[in-house]
């Protein structure tokens, strides 16, 4: 397909516009696929938007630009607000529930099931990916251990769950015509559990909540949900072989009693925090601590908008949003390589004077490639591109997706 027939502004832009349904999980706490969500909702009028569940505060939903909301009856079970987990295994069942047949272009907003929505050959699915399911595949025993299902008869069920949403994961892969990412890395996993290529977008960072500090104080910060693939813990025992080095943890969740049980004195526990506290604890740190082997991880982002550098273990999406300072003058961040307290620690140790010359206008720079503005122009730019691509490949079967990354 010529680059001027992917330009020409036709029919499919009218048709996004007007029928067009976002589905998205579930709508419990504002998180950062919310934001994606939020941003997306942006770039249409007022879609109508399809979750499994909602219980957003009105001011929290106020956010997303959409019209008339659907639920499931998933949102009628017991305890449905506080454990929805439980009803993982019915999620596939519910998602599929959802008629979407009044609508010629879907977008999901996808990390659990939302992608597999029924469809038909006459409308277009574009799923916006934040990650594969990842307890069914890549943190599948972290996930059975945090929960302490995985042992027993619970962890055999838990298993045989687990294995049956693996099956339709996987068959419901070609539900999408063309798939977005987040990140590179989450576009490699993609395709390793898929078998789909991936466009890459970014999610937007609020970077108007940040703005660089006056000064720096003495103390390193960590701001997370206290689970344990964040690998809290690590940070905190690395910080327990640096008595001398002060560290802020922000954030609760269930690790949080066996992190204070592992802590020294120099070690404190602020719990959650609103978001303006939480933007001028970053904006005043030495540096972020980040441990975790993130799809994106958009934790790093905002700390480099405050100003702050970022220690960060280097996988994942971390090497895609920060800048190693050993290798660039205009570095934003050090890695450490291996996921030890020892590896963090030594890294701490050798480059204190390293972040301490991290430049923040660098860090703010840095972290401005991944505005809200640009999510939305890159979104739009693909949403045009795919719509006016799907148009044109109607009677070509198998040609969509090459149209589209291929030009």
């Amino acid at each position: 397909m010529s680059a001027t027939l992917l330009n020409d502004n036709i029919a499919p832009t009218q048709m996004n516009q007007n029928r067009t349904a976002l589905v998205h999980e579930w709508l419990t706490d504002w998180g950062g696929s919310e934001s994606v969500l939020a941003e997306i909702s942006r770039c249409f009028l007022r879609p109508d938007l399809f979750a499994l569940i909602d219980f957003l505060p009105g001011e929290a939903r106020a956010r997303i630009n959409h019209g008339r909301l659907t639920t499931t009856f998933i949102q009628s079970l017991p305890f449905a607000r506080s454990h929805f987990w439980y009803y993982l295994g019915l999620m596939p069942l519910a998602v599929e529930s959802l008629d979407l047949r009044d609508y010629e272009l879907i977008v999901s907003s996808n990390h659990a099931v939302a992608k597999g929505v029924l469809t038909n050959a006459e409308q277009l699915h574009l799923s916006y990916v934040h990650s594969p399911m990842r307890y069914a595949w890549d943190l599948h025993h972290e996930y059975l251990a945090d929960y302490g299902i995985d042992r027993g008869l619970r962890g055999w069920l838990a298993r045989l769950m687990f294995h049956r949403l693996r099956h339709w994961d996987r068959q419901t892969a070609s539900n999408v015509d063309l798939y977005i990412a987040n990140s590179h890395n989450v576009a490699r996993r993609i395709w390793r559990t898929y078998r789909r290529r991936a466009w890459v977008i970014p999610p937007p960072a609020d970077l108007d909540r940040f703005s660089i500090a006056a000064a720096k104080d003495d103390y390193y910060v960590v701001v997370s949900r206290l689970v344990s693939y964040k690998r809290v813990d690590l940070i905190v025992r690395a910080f327990g072989l640096m008595p001398e080095q002060k560290l802020l943890v922000i954030g609760d969740g269930p690790e949080l009693d066996n992190l204070k049980k592992m802590s020294g004195t120099n070690i404190e526990f602020l719990g959650r925090r609103q978001d303006g506290e939480v933007a001028e604890y970053l904006a005043r740190a030495k540096a972020l601590v980040f441990a975790a082997n993130e799809d994106f991880g958009i934790t790093p982002v905002e700390a480099q908008a405050a100003g702050t550098p970022v220690v960060a273990y280097g996988q994942g999406g971390a090497l895609e949003t920060v800048i190693d300072a050993t290798r660039s003058a205009n570095g934003t961040g050090v890695f450490f390589t291996r996921q030890t307290p020892d590896a963090l620690s030594e890294t701490i140790h050798l480059h204190e004077h390293t972040l301490a010359a991290i430049s923040p206008e660098d860090c703010r720079r840095n972290a401005q490639r991944f505005s809200a503005q640009l999510f939305h122009e890159r979104f739009t730019s693909l949403r045009d591109r795919a719509c006016t691509a799907w148009e044109y490949t109607r009677q070509r079967p198998g040609s969509f997706e090459s149209a589209v990354f291929d030009e």
